[in-house]
């Protein structure tokens, strides 16, 4: 299996190791987690951003004006 290394202070480092121990995992995989999670976050925005783009203008309602628009 392939190996990946990076460089960080030992703040860091102890940071990181306490974030693992909080969810009972390994360092390697929170921070695989932490990464592919902020991946897929950015896949996300990016694909709304494109579909608004798509759309053009959209017009937002609020809660209360849905409940109005429904006669709840």
């Amino acid at each position: 299996m392939p190996h990946v290394s990076l460089r960080v202070t030992e703040k860091e480092k102890t940071w990181m190791e306490s974030y693992a121990k909080l969810l009972g995992i390994t360092l390697s995989d929170a921070i695989k987690g932490a990464f592919f999670e902020k991946l897929e976050d950015e896949y996300d925005l990016r694909t709304i951003e494109e579909y608004e783009k798509e759309k053009g203008d959209m017009k937002y309602y609020t809660h209360d004006e849905i409940k109005k628009m429904l006669g709840l």
